[in-house]
């Protein structure tokens, strides 16, 4: 029986279950049980706007795999519960996977704050985790199973995700001085305040405003006009989706007119969120992962395909961008893994991957250091512009509203600058 990822769920008590519901149990054969892969999933709440991607990724990267046998001649069975965004569901859900449900293999759920409470589980059992999308989140525990799979990561993951908004900075003329750092006081956002702190004090800029605010903050007036009482040039913002959204059209309504804004926004690249906000994105400077440029798209795209042809039927993010394809890839590291050592034994799947890049969709010849870190980051920064109120789903398509402004390599055009420049399409 199918079910919709975003519809109906049902409770039980450390999450909301929803197991392998596109695919449905895979069958054993009769030679071998199948590989059970588990993991928990923001599927509602504020982050199930792209954990929700990432679910469909997986499921098709598990039909892809089982059409040509599955691994080591196993089908492969995905075993996932919602977490509903919450991290204090977290921990159960790995407890049940790893006791009740007895999965071989563990991956993380979407988000620094979901991987967090994740870790500490997986440790007592001595089993390999791949985190999706985590911000340094093995900073604290050094867990050397442990491995990051998103491209802010690197020697100094925390600096990585607004580095190339730094970059940029110091390029104008003449160069901005001042800093304000807003920043939603959760696991994410504060590591990547961290990161904007070191990075302003290594390219020069001095702060002038640096506070918190409640992850379940509803009206972001207070905040912007105790930004626009700063007076500063460069506005870093580290936020979720909602407090993201909540902060653009507060900035757009206020009036906040930095040199630069943006940074580390999570949400933004969402089809839905760009609906909501079209031209208040206007000027942002922020982090992103994939663009679909044609470079990047030609090994994606049949993935891509089959993505955006269900996407519209579960009424989930119909492009999937931000987080189908890494969902799908993230499952693909495991895989090589798998196949590389010809075994399903954690210490090995571990010591495969510290000794061997990884090549996926998304993006190939990844190396992992000790931490269990990217060695080479791989973050982008884009600019929004030109957004008028009738973009639609064919320019969120395309790359046509955003310019890709760092690493220089990966860049697509030049900033408009200062911010105010690019409010009006």
């Amino acid at each position: 029986m199918k079910k919709h990822i975003t519809r109906r769920s049902v409770n039980v008590g450390v999450g909301v279950a929803l197991i392998a519901p596109a695919l449905g149990p895979a069958r054993a054969s009769a030679q071998a049980k199948p590989i059970r892969i588990g993991f928990g999933m923001a599927l509602t709440g504020p982050l199930a706007v792209n954990g929700q991607q990432a679910l469909l990724g997986s499921q098709i990267w598990a039909e892809d795999v089982n059409a040509k046998g599955g691994l080591l001649g196993r089908k492969v069975e995905i075993v996932h519960y919602d977490d509903q965004s919450n991290p204090s569901n977290v921990p159960g859900i790995y407890t049940k996977l790893l006791d009740v449900d007895k999965v071989d293999l563990v991956v993380s759920g979407y988000a620094t704050n979901m991987v967090a409470p994740a870790i500490p589980v997986v440790m007592q059992k001595n089993k390999m985790i791949i985190s999706l999308f985590a911000l340094d989140a093995n900073a604290t525990f050094k867990y050397p199973r442990y491995f990051a799979w998103i491209p802010t990561s690197g020697a100094h993951p925390r600096q990585v995700l607004t580095e190339g908004f730094f970059q940029v900075a110091i390029q104008q003329n003449p160069k901005p001085q001042t800093l304000a750092i807003a920043a939603e006081d959760a696991e994410f956002s504060r590591n990547a305040a961290d990161g904007a702190r070191a990075n302003a004090k290594e390219y020069g800029f001095k702060i002038v405003y640096d506070r918190t605010y409640p992850p379940d903050a509803t009206d972001f007036s207070p905040v912007v006009r105790a930004i626009q009482a700063a007076n500063a040039d460069l506005v870093v913002i580290c936020s979720y989706p909602l407090s993201s959204v909540g902060i653009a059209q507060s900035a757009n309504e206020l009036g906040l007119k930095p040199k630069m804004f943006g940074g580390a926004m999570v949400g933004l690249q969402a089809v839905a969120i760009k609906n909501k906000l079209k031209g208040k994105l206007n000027g942002i400077v922020n982090y992103e992962n994939w663009v679909p440029s044609p470079q990047l798209m030609a090994p994606a795209a049949d993935f891509f395909k089959k993505y955006q042809a269900r996407a519209p039927k579960l009424g989930i993010d119909p492009l999937g961008y931000y987080l189908g394809g890494w969902g799908y890839s993230y499952l693909q590291v495991l895989a090589q893994a798998v196949e590389g050592t010809k075994s399903l034994d954690d210490g090995k799947l571990a010591t495969y991957l510290h000794s061997n890049a990884v090549n996926t969709i998304m993006i190939d010849g990844v190396r992992f250091d000790g931490k269990g870190e990217w060695v080479k980051a791989r973050q982008l920064q884009v600019q929004y512009h030109d957004i008028t109120d009738a973009a639609n789903l064919e320019t969120w398509r395309g790359m046509s509203y955003q310019t890709v402004v760092t690493p220089a390599e990966d860049a697509t055009g030049k900033l408009i600058y200062p911010y105010a420049k690019a409010l009006k399409a």
